[in-house]
Parts: structure tokens; C-alpha cells; sequence
């Protein structure tokens, strides 16, 4: 278990959750169409943000309603602030003493369900995400409890390892990466555009390896155990393991995250190295697949 209790809480968090937007608001049309676009476009979360992001131009704003917290969501929010103060502290030494520069930290939402970004509508079953145009990490906390009970990866470093993956996607923009990324994706193939995904999301699971190195070095946050836990989580929502999940067989160039065995390997490289000139996954002679 993450040694966590009376460590520093981060004061950029967001809470949102009891705002729930109405299922009104999406109709059982525009579900379909969500699904499709997401399939479409080879599970491009991007595109699905900005068909969500029409529709809620077209449209008038939806009043919220009120949704129930739980302890267990309290408690997870709590987790998550530390979480997220400890990826603050070992980012800005970093940036600082590796990089030359100014690490400028991002915000947590919680929400419930469904919520605005600048990114387009957010919705819980996208699983947690980073909208850059924000600078923002969106999550509805009953993923932890689906990334246990339904994905087999229990444990609180299983729950920090999703939130330094996002933030380490926050680093990349940070960094101009991202948006490097996404012009060279602008012109390029489906199966182009795929492997370029593949690869940013390998290098934001070497971030969060490497988050987890040094916050190890500074805290000694992790007990026994703890690896096996973010190793699990890493390892159950590869691609290959989550479209086996859902369709039965592997269609390996529908990959936009990477396999289980590389999620795993890259995350594993942070962790044991700490070592940000070992981040490049783009300037690599081997296909995404052997990563």
C-alpha cells in the first residue's frame, strides 16, 4: 500500500462530482454515433471529443443535477491530491534541474459521469483523460473501482499509476511534444497516425515510470507490493487485452495506446531508471509493435 496519509494534498484540485449533466442532454442517437465515431477512427478519443464538442455547440447548456458522493469516492479523492502534489514535486525539480525550465503544474477535475472541458464534453466512459486546451486531467473516480473490481488491477499504486500516466501526457504538452504529434498526425495515414499514438502514449507511460522513481528516491512512497500493483494496471489496459476483452480477437493496427507488453516494459523502464534522456519513443528505426 502507498505510504500516503499525512503527505502534502495538492490545492489544484476540482471537485465537480454531484454536477452531473442529464442523460437528456445526449440522446440515444448521439450515443450511437459516439460509438460509431470512436470505432471509425481506429478508438481516436480526439475525434469523439470534438463530435461531443459540435453537439454541445448545437445545443442549449444543461442544468446539472445533483449526484451522491461516497466515502470511498471521498477517500479517493483525498489519494488522488496526494498523488498529484507528489507528481508536482518531483516534475518541478526536474524541469528545473534536467530541463532548464518551469514545470507548470495541471488541475484534477472529478466529476460524475459527464462534464464540460475545452476539449468537448467529457464522459466517464472515455476513462480518464488530459485535455491540453485546459491543461487539465479529467476523471470520474468510479474508474478506480472498475480498474479492481472489473479490470483484475487493485491497489492504490495501480490508481497512481493512471494519474501519472495523464499527468505525464500534461508534461508532453508542457514540453511541445504533443502538439509536435498531432501536426505530423494531421497528414499522415490511419496507420501513421496510430503509431504515432501508440508511441505518445508509451512515452507517457515511461513518465509515469519515471515519476514514480523519483518520488520513490524523495518520499519512499512505495511498500512491497506496490510495483506488482502499477505493473497489473499498466498491463490491463493495453490494447490487446482490452480489445480481446470487448470483441474477442486483436486488431493490431487499430492500436492507439500499445500493447500490454510494451505499456508494461516502457513503464517498467521509468520506474527503474528515472532517466528523462531515455524518454524518446518517436525517433525510433522499429515499428511501434517492437517498442
Amino acid at each position: 500500500m502507498v505510504r500516503w496519509q499525512g503527505e502534502r494534498r495538492s490545492s489544484n484540485v476540482e471537485d465537480r462530482r454531484g454536477q452531473r449533466m442529464p442523460r437528456a442532454a445526449l440522446g440515444g442517437g448521439s450515443i450511437v454515433l459516439l460509438i460509431l465515431v470512436f470505432f471509425l477512427s481506429g478508438g481516436d478519443l480526439g475525434k469523439v471529443l470534438q463530435v461531443l464538442q459540435q453537439q454541445q455547440a448545437a445545443g442549449p447548456p444543461a442544468a446539472p443535477v445533483n449526484q451522491e458522493t461516497t466515502p470511498e469516492q471521498d477517500r479517493l479523492l483525498d489519494f488522488a491530491s496526494v498523488i498529484l502534489a507528489s507528481t508536482e514535486d518531483v516534475w518541478t525539480d526536474l524541469f528545473r534541474t534536467k530541463l532548464d525550465r518551469d514545470y507548470h503544474p495541471a488541475t484534477l477535475t472529478a466529476f460524475s459521469g459527464e462534464t464540460t472541458t475545452r476539449c468537448g464534453i467529457g464522459q466517464a466512459a472515455m476513462g480518464p483523460f488530459y485535455c491540453p486546451a485546459d491543461e487539465r486531467v479529467y476523471i470520474d473516480l468510479v474508474f478506480f473501482e472498475e480498474l479492481s473490481s472489473r479490470f483484475g488491477a487493485p491497489g492504490d499504486f495501480a490508481q497512481a499509476y493512471v494519474i501519472a500516466h495523464e499527468i505525464g501526457h500534461h508534461v508532453q504538452n508542457q514540453l511541445g511534444i504533443s502538439e509536435q504529434i498531432q501536426r505530423a498526425q494531421q497528414g499522415a495515414s490511419e496507420a501513421e497516425a496510430n503509431d504515432l499514438s501508440v508511441r505518445l502514449e508509451l512515452q507517457a507511460d515511461f513518465l509515469a515510470g519515471v515519476w514514480a522513481h523519483h518520488a520513490q528516491e524523495a518520499r519512499h512512497l512505495l511498500e512491497q507490493g506496490d510495483v506488482e500493483e502499477g505493473l497489473r494496471a499498466a498491463n490491463a489496459i493495453g490494447d490487446d487485452t482490452l480489445q480481446k476483452r470487448s470483441q474477442g480477437y486483436v486488431v493490431q493496427e487499430k492500436f492507439t495506446h500499445g500493447s500490454s507488453e510494451q505499456r508494461v516494459r516502457w513503464f517498467k523502464k521509468g520506474l527503474q531508471t528515472g532517466d528523462l534522456s531515455l524518454m524518446n519513443t518517436f525517433f525510433d528505426v522499429r515499428s511501434a509493435e517492437d517498442l
